[in-house]
């Protein structure tokens, strides 16, 4: 049976692989993203920034949202503003706040709704230079647990938290062979995961095989948060 989707963030390569997996299942996938247009998407919408204000009405029955939108700003805690720390906040949090107020009424429609957040190994484990992003992130995990609750048991909410993929978002930290080799050291598989790791994690989440499945964080990051070898 055909189910329908909304993706935010969805120029991310995450949520591109996602929304491929997905299509190939017969789904539908209704795409938000502050960029251009992507042909990849039944259809699309774009934004100026992800809040309550700008979120597109939507009709219909949804069956599962996605919150894509992340941020990578590292830097050492003392050169970190207050803006840094407000702009990691409503990206990674608050966004997704507005995105499921926007369309909660449209998932309670739904038979198996499913909400799906993207955390960050650095929630889990502490590194330098994360503060910021691990707030924000760790925000996101808090309130997924707290809304899994509220909202059972209708509807089911996970997080799946990685370690740097292999995207354009992490592309500045993997781009010479220096760099991948000592991001693979960082972990017990001794590589970087790629968009279709994370996304194979979010459309299990998203689908009937995870129907027993709510409030969990689902570590997508070979190994990093749990084994040290």
């Amino acid at each position: 049976m055909s189910k329908t989707f909304i993706f935010a963030g969805a120029s991310s390569a995450i949520a591109r692989q996602t929304a491929l997996f997905l299509k190939e299942k017969g789904h539908k996938i209704i795409g938000i993203s502050t960029k251009s247009n992507d042909e990849l998407y039944d259809e699309f919408y774009q934004i100026e920034k992800y809040d309550l204000s700008t979120f597109p009405e939507i009709a219909g029955t949804v069956d599962g949202l996605v919150y894509f939108p992340g941020t990578i700003n590292l830097k050492p805690f003392a050169r970190l503003t207050q803006a840094d720390f407000i702009n990691d906040l409503q990206i990674n949090s608050l966004g997704a706040v507005a995105f499921v107020q926007a369309y909660l009424n449209n998932l309670k429609r739904s038979h198996n709704g499913s909400i799906v957040f993207i955390s960050s190994v650095a929630v889990s484990t502490g590194m330098p230079f994360h503060t910021s992003i691990a707030m924000a992130k760790g925000g996101i995990e808090g309130f997924a647990k707290a809304l899994a609750a509220e909202l059972a048991p209708s509807i089911r909410v996970n997080c799946v938290a990685p370690s740097l993929v292999n995207s354009p978002l992490g592309e500045k930290f993997i781009n010479t062979p220096e760099k991948m080799e000592q991001m693979q050291k960082r972990n017990p598989l001794r590589q970087v995961g790629n968009p279709a790791d994370v996304a194979n994690a979010i459309a299990f989440l998203l689908s009937k095989e995870s129907a027993w499945v709510t409030g969990q964080v689902f570590a997508i990051d070979g190994g990093m948060s749990t084994i040290k070898n």
